[in-house]
């Protein structure tokens, strides 16, 4: 009875139904051996050799499988079919034999399937081979570089710029496109013109609208009208002239489906259509391959296996019809640099069920699922059928010409399941048109075009002709948008940086590291992540290069394809990186901050519109502005500190964080400045006499943008004192770490008693009565026995143990409960995103740290008893 081997105990109970009585399915729960994280895991000197350990967590299922080879000696190991896979597989084999559970008589193979289904899985194990040691020497070669880099450059950072955390090889690349975007659009000026269209009517009584595209007698560019005057100009030229229709021009068109989804294109549209992050959708994708439903989810293929193309073409005819089946089967060719991850497109393993029949209970899981089913089956369906409209209208002078365009879907085909999302809303003139025949006089419409105009100057300026008909609208050129997770795993595709089981980790990992912060899902890089792209572009300028990223990702799938040796590919990377490293070493910190700067001055101090040195302080008007770091990163502070205590990010004046004066009161000034907590407001300056001034944080739900002087002393005038308790003692309310509270203390009580408030704003309005209240139930249930148990913000069900798993709300946010086990949420994941799987390994982890920390003090507690018995002896 072989043992079999997969990553996960899901994956483990899908295949044991497939497999039967006759093998033994065991999970390695991942990777079961890691390189330590300290100097000299691996060893440039001995020829890059690299020592691995198996980690706490791994021993014990390392020895339940070494338990079941007892019993039955023979292994298959059926681990992910790809690179990591492939890694994992070499571990355990590395692992069990240097434990000597792999004999000299052991048979060792190595199956794979793209899909978990009983006959995926059957045909596997008839296909056994060796582990693929190129794939295998690809993992060491990326595992070694990721080493080097992390243990070499991240002490370079932590010694120069403080603040800063680490450096990751692919990680840095991807942060400088967030930070070069963002300093794009900071360096944007903004263009005005304006667009001019007319409402008109056809003979019959249809409306429609057309756009200025001439205008004395010349063809009218984007950009043309540049402001009001000639915006103005072109709208009397069209109301003081006769339109008419000149041509009528209409033109078939045909829209393709989009190819299958691969890796990237799944994240990219699971960004797009339901919000979800890089991470939460390859979470997602895991455990429909686990549970059978789809196929391998890393894979930069869009090919389908031709009985899967046979199986949707079959499925398209059944639910809609022969009209929807194109004459031949669509074939979509890879476009994957690297044969190791050119698997199958991602698609379901049963075309004929679709999200309904299965029955997902997890919603995740449920809107991925028909995503995945909708794309494969609208790649394989008859293309769409348009007519597209275009209509010229003009000026019997010439003087005078407007376009109307517009479409008509003649037949839907792939468009009745299933249309790709886009990154950017564009104007596609989707408009139908009502009939338009040439020569018919085009009048202005008395509908007019009134309700455009008021709604168009709430946000900009708008001209509206005497007759309501003809509207000319003001606009700006806008700088390019900030990234999306998924726009920039598309731009990390173009380029050729990362791969398919990379471009989550690399999003996640940026973030977790505090050097972007995700806002209405676009990627805003922090202040410390900003320096520290500058600082490696000064410094490491070629280990952040796209070209030399997107170059040695390409030979290290020289590597998997056995065409390159990865010690010498490591050899030469090396050579260069060891001698970068020693130079950088070498520098002061305050020559590093000179340089970066120098580099950054144009984003530090543009010109300022008075004409005045933008490095001249603004505050005290004497000192030089210079750039300063520190543990929350970088910023620009007066060479005049301590007398002066100007700062500001180094986004510039006006950004988030910057400081601002709100007013004066009684003759101090009161400032609204931001920490390393958060934004507060403070009374006058440090002086000697005076080092903390009062200062208080403003409170949750209050924004920077909305504080004024009122506002501001209102906070600085807290605690408030509400009166006095019935039974002595005053009651006063305040804000604390834990936010918005009461406070009273009894004069026969040894301390005071606090008692929390839901609202800020109470605060502020309690009154008397309710205090008094709230104290009274505080007394009588001071630790909040008998209350009523919080509702929790999301069932995830049972734990395999016993015990219901819910995520609640804490006083240090939300988290995830099981009996006596409270794991919080990881920094930037929802209630709502957390799924059983991802509430499992929490718990785990958790119960791992209590389970270290109490046999930590138990050996101390012995070492202690031997000491004093010795001494005693």
């Amino acid at each position: 009875m072989p043992v079999v081997v997969v990553e996960s105990p899901a994956k483990a109970k899908t295949i044991n139904k497939y497999l039967g009585p006759d093998y033994t399915v065991l999970a390695s729960y991942g990777h079961v051996r890691d390189l330590p994280p300290k100097d000299g895991s691996v060893d440039p000197e001995d020829e890059f050799a690299m020592k691995w350990e198996v980690g706490n967590d791994s021993r014990k299922h390392v020895k339940a499988i070494a338990d079941a080879l007892k019993e039955d000696n023979a292994l298959i190991l059926a681990t992910d079919p790809d690179r990591e896979g492939e890694a994992i597989s070499w571990h355990l084999q590395e692992a069990l034999t240097k434990r000597r559970s792999i004999k000299k008589d052991t048979p060792v193979s190595r199956v794979t399937f793209n899909a978990i289904t009983k006959d995926a899985v059957a045909d596997a194990m008839k296909h056994p081979r060796q582990v693929d040691m190129p794939l295998v020497e690809a993992y060491l070669a990326r595992r070694a570089l990721d080493y080097l880099v992390g243990f070499n450059l991240s002490p370079v950072l932590w010694r120069k710029l403080p603040g800063a955390r680490s450096a990751g090889r692919v990680q840095s690349v991807c942060l400088r496109l967030i930070v070069e975007r963002e300093m794009e659009i900071e360096a944007f000026k903004p263009v005005e013109y304006w667009s001019v269209k007319a409402l008109l009517e056809t003979p019959r009584g249809q409306t429609f609208e057309a756009r200025l595209t001439r205008l004395a007698g010349e063809k009218l560019d984007k950009m043309d009208l540049e402001n009001s005057t000639q915006a103005e100009l072109a709208v009397q030229a069209i109301v003081s002239r006769a339109l008419k229709v000149q041509s009528v021009e209409a033109k078939p068109a045909n829209r393709n489906p989009s190819a299958p989804f691969m890796t990237s294109t799944l994240q990219q549209e699971a960004s797009r259509k339901f919000g979800m992050g890089a991470r939460q959708t390859m979470s997602t994708a895991q455990r429909l391959y686990e549970a059978g439903y789809i196929t391998y989810m890393r894979t930069d293929g869009i090919d389908m296996a031709p009985e899967a193309v046979m199986a949707t073409r079959d499925a398209i005819k059944d639910r809609y019809g022969e009209a929807y089946v194109p004459d031949s089967p669509r074939m979509y060719k890879n476009k994957a640099k690297n044969a190791q991850e050119a698997h199958e497109c991602i698609r379901p393993t049963d075309m004929t069920r679709d999200a309904k029949d299965l029955k997902l209970t997890d919603e995740d899981q449920r809107k991925l699922y028909d995503l995945i089913w909708k794309r494969t089956i609208s790649c394989q369906m008859a293309a769409a059928r348009l007519e597209r409209t275009t209509v010229e209208i003009g000026s019997d002078d010439g003087q005078v010409g407007l376009r109307a365009t517009g479409q008509v879907v003649l037949f839907d085909g792939f468009m009745r399941v299933y249309e790709e999302g886009r990154d950017d809303v564009v104007d596609d003139d989707d408009k139908r048109l009502p009939q338009i025949s040439q020569g018919e006089p085009a009048a202005f419409s008395a509908s007019g075009l009134a309700g455009q105009a008021a709604k168009a100057r709430e946000g900009g300026a708008a001209i509206l002709s005497e007759n309501n008909a003809v509207l000319a609208l003001q606009h700006h050129t806008q700088p390019p948008p900030r990234y999306t997770e998924a726009t920039l795993v598309k731009r990390m595709e173009e380029l050729g940086i990362g791969r398919p089981s990379t471009y989550a980790s690399i999003v996640t990992t940026i973030q977790d590291r505090e050097y972007v912060r995700k806002d209405k899902n676009r990627l805003i890089p922090e202040e410390k992540g900003r320096i520290v792209t500058i600082f490696l572009l000064n410094f490491f300028r070629q280990y952040v290069g796209y070209e030399f990223t997107a170059n040695l990702e390409e030979q290290l799938d020289d590597v998997s394809a056995g065409d390159r040796d990865y010690k010498d590919l490591l050899g030469r990377f090396w050579r260069d990186f060891s001698a970068a490293i020693g130079e950088t070493s070498e520098l002061r910190i305050s020559e590093v901050l000179d340089r970066l700067d120098e580099a950054l001055a144009p984003q530090l101090y543009p010109p300022r519109e008075d004409g005045t040195d933008p490095r001249v302080c603004p505050k005290c008007g004497t000192g030089q502005l210079h750039l300063k770091t520190s543990r929350t990163g970088g910023f620009v502070g007066c060479g005049n500190y301590p007398e002066c205590t100007y700062t500001r990010p180094i986004a510039g004046e006006g950004a988030e964080g910057d400081e601002r004066l709100l007013g004066e009161d009684a003759g101090d000034e009161i400032w609204l400045k931001s920490g390393r907590f958060g934004p507060y407001v403070q009374r006058g300056e440090p002086t000697p006499e005076n080092k903390k001034p009062p200062r208080a944080s403003l409170p949750r739900g209050w924004s920077k943008d909305d504080m004024d002087l009122a506002k501001a002393l209102t906070l600085l005038s807290l605690p408030r004192q509400i009166g006095e308790h019935p039974e002595g003692g005053m009651i006063s309310s305040n804000f604390g770490r834990f936010g918005p509270y009461i406070m009273h203390q009894l004069p026969e009580e040894a301390k005071p008693v606090y008692a929390n408030l839901k609202d800020p704003g109470d605060v502020f309005e309690i009154g008397m009565n309710r205090a008094v209240e709230l104290l009274a139930e505080k007394r009588a249930n001071p630790r909040g026995r008998g209350a009523v148990a919080a509702k929790p913000l999301k069932e995830l069900g049972d734990h395999p143990d016993g015990g219901q798993i819910n995520v609640l709300d804490g006083r240090y946010g939300p988290y995830v409960k099981w009996e006596k086990i409270n794991a919080t949420l990881p920094k930037g994941v929802e209630p709502g995103d957390v799924t059983l799987e991802m509430a499992l390994n929490l718990i785990a982890e958790k119960a791992a740290k209590k389970g270290t920390k109490k046999k930590a003090a138990a050996k101390k507690t012995t070492a202690k008893k031997k000491a004093a018995k010795a001494s005693e002896a």
